[in-house]
């Protein structure tokens, strides 16, 4: 699952059958079936260009796309979320994540060994308690973003809803590009034992993510200086 999900992070459009073959070449004994089995388990489908952790439910209301030919030229305008697997060398975890589009800072993050609307709910309830509320807040259709826990939440901060349309695969790019980062700077070079070492890790590494590290999109500045964070308010899981 580890090899599987690093070739998957590298290499998003890979099925079944080449990420089969993929890893026969590197010298590992798997069929197909077994491989299929181990894609479905970590939630990973290559019909998009990134995990499909989040599933959608047809009883949830789902929200129109809010984002078409906008300009995103502010912070707070656009905050943005999605999942992501982490492996670890005992199973596995989910990482939810809160991102301020304009300046890509971390607000807020969660980690859970299940993916129930419930930590997403908390990283959400977590951003917002910090003091600032997005104009539009935007996630894909997946049933914990759909569900009114969390949705309820952004209505009653009086948050527009936007989500990403079926096959619209560069709606949510910047969370993607989070995704490779924290996955190829920290979790792979890390190998977290368990979750509570994930979670000592993570928290480590998304303060040098938001207050440490520039970005080239960014003029080389940090997430926080363009967001106007301080430092004592990066921890935020």
């Amino acid at each position: 699952m580890r090899l599987i999900d690093q070739q998957f992070t590298q290499t998003p459009y890979f099925g079944v059958r080449r990420m089969t073959t993929v890893l026969a070449r590197q010298g590992h004994a798997v069929n197909v079936k077994r491989v299929r089995r181990l894609m479905r388990l970590m939630g990973l489908e290559p019909v998009y260009p990134r995990p499909r952790l989040s599933r959608k439910c047809p009883d949830h209301k789902v929200y129109p796309y809010l984002l078409r030919g906008v300009s995103i030229d502010r912070p707070d305008q656009v905050w943005a979320t999605d999942i992501t697997y982490i492996p670890l060398q005992r199973g596995w975890a989910y990482l939810v994540a809160i991102m301020d589009w304009f300046s890509r800072y971390v607000i807020s993050w969660e980690l859970s060994v299940t993916l129930d609307a419930s930590f997403c709910v908390a990283a959400l309830e977590r951003a917002l308690s910090l003091g600032r509320v997005p104009e539009i807040f935007n996630s894909d259709q997946g049933s914990q973003f759909t569900s009114v826990a969390f949705t309820g939440v952004l209505e009653a901060a009086g948050v527009r809803i936007s989500m990403d349309g079926r096959g619209r695969v560069y709606d949510n790019i910047f969370m993607e590009r989070l995704w490779r980062s924290v996955k190829y700077e920290d979790v792979y070079l890390r190998d977290y034992a368990d979750p509570a070492a994930a979670w000592a890790g993570l928290t480590a590494y998304f303060s040098l993510y938001n207050h440490c590290r520039p970005h080239q999109a960014l003029d080389y500045r940090t997430p926080a200086e363009v967001y106007g964070a301080r430092a004592e308010g990066a921890q935020t899981a």
